[in-house]
């Protein structure tokens, strides 16, 4: 195996998860950043990341010391000898996972790779596809066998997008390789840039499992609260202090109703319930909450109806404000945003809908979803006020000013005074 002195790193995708990856291993080696993005590379290489995981001081420091560059150019990655693939893992239209990023990824490493190699994937996936399709493309591209001319691993990414305490040198990762000698490799390679270590699992197939269900388990719990939260509503109790009460047992798992979107918890489950249906089992908790978590922009939509009606508010060509459009606070991803759900709902009775979010690129919120938002409140008065994403700026506005009585105010998110609001959720 390599000498950790003589490690040369290449990360093969430069999101949310890849970027803050890549500065880290350079901390240390020799690393490459490569993108099929040109956009993406030459913003980088500026000394700005978009998705602000990386801010610009530290992204220019890990770019001044020749520690970290990054590139589009396969020729340039050529030299490396560790392969780390950090792109998404994406759901079609019928979410039924799309793997071609990631054979396309498999084929770029398979262009540069030499003898004596490795190859690690932290790309989310179903049990299974590291060994059964990545590292197949990787050897049809190369003419390279596994475990004879390179070796290969999986280490699941732990990305939080915005999460400024959880970053990855902080978080636990777990690590697996295609050998013992490689699974003790990459062990050691992660532990040599982390500061609380590392989980080795057993195999690549354990370490894919272990990853999936991070994700499909919390999707599963938001549901449940979710599911709760529209009884509640329908009996007239406030489900937040529902919560409040039931969180008094010390062994109640205290979660939060909202939206579920994004890019891991939204997604990654459909990836392991189309698995698991190949070996006659039918996931019936993860595709009902599925289905539960993907109403819930509606869901809200019609309850911010339900409120107008009742206080004789008139819903056709109403002045509506939503407030946020990301899928999460303090951050600007909007992959997967279920607000764009509560729009397109609220649009079928108004065109007169502002979406006000300082964290979004307008440009990129017409680009995929078609919708027009703003980066300022705009001085005028609306006839509801819908709070989707809870922005730490928004919770000192004054929603009343912005909304008179009789307007509705509705607080997705549970942070707005009680006072001042008709409904939450």
């Amino acid at each position: 195996m390599i000498a950790l002195k003589d490690i040369r790193i290449c990360v093969v995708g430069l999101g949310y998860v890849g970027l803050p990856l890549a500065r880290l291993f350079s901390t240390k080696y020799p690393t490459v950043g490569f993108d099929i993005n040109r956009a993406r590379v030459d913003e980088l290489m500026g000394g700005h990341d978009s998705t602000l995981e990386i801010d610009d001081e530290t992204l220019c420091e890990a770019l001044s010391r020749n520690g970290l560059r990054c590139t589009s150019d396969i020729d340039n990655i050529r030299d490396c000898n560790v392969y780390i693939v950090a792109v998404p893992t994406p759901v079609d239209d019928n979410n039924r996972p799309d793997l071609k990023p990631l054979v396309g990824a498999s084929e770029v490493v398979g262009r540069a790779l030499s003898k004596g190699n490795v190859v690690v994937y932290e790309s989310t996936v179903y049990p299974g596809v590291t060994e059964e399709t990545c590292f197949p493309a990787v050897e049809r591209v190369s003419g390279l066998k596994l475990n004879a001319d390179f070796y290969g691993g999986y280490s699941p990414e732990r990305v939080n997008p915005g999460d400024t305490t959880r970053t990855v040198e902080t978080i636990r990762k777990v690590t697996s390789g295609s050998t013992p000698e490689a699974a003790d490799f990459i062990d050691a390679l992660y532990n040599s840039v982390l500061l609380n270590g590392t989980h080795r699992a057993p195999s690549i197939k354990v370490a894919e499992a272990s990853k999936i269900i991070e994700n499909s388990q919390r999707d599963v719990n938001i549901a449940f609260v979710n599911e709760l939260a529209k009884i509640f509503n329908a009996m007239g109790i406030d489900t937040h202090d529902v919560l409040d009460a039931a969180a008094s047992k010390w062994n109640f798992i205290r979660m939060q109703p909202g939206l579920v979107g994004g890019h891991c918890i939204s997604v990654d489950p459909y990836y392991l319930i189309e698995r698991s249906q190949l070996y006659g089992v039918l996931p019936r908790v993860m595709s009902n909450a599925r289905r539960l978590n993907n109403s819930m922009g509606t869901y809200v939509a019609n309850q911010v109806i339900r409120q107008m009606n009742l206080k004789g508010v008139p819903v056709k060509d109403a002045r509506i404000l939503i407030l946020g459009f990301t899928f999460k606070e303090d951050c600007p991803d909007i992959r997967n945003t279920k607000v764009a759900d509560i729009y397109n709902t609220l649009h079928e009775y108004t065109s007169l809908i502002t979406v006000y979010d300082a964290w979004a690129d307008p440009e990129r919120v017409r680009d995929e979803y078609g919708i027009e938002i703003v980066n300022t409140l705009p001085d005028t008065t609306f006839d509801a006020a819908i709070l989707a994403v809870a922005h730490a700026s928004f919770r000192g506005l004054d929603l009343r000013a912005s909304v008179p009585q009789p307007g509705v105010i509705y607080d997705v998110k549970g942070i707005l005074p009680r006072e001042i609001i008709d409904a939450r959720l």
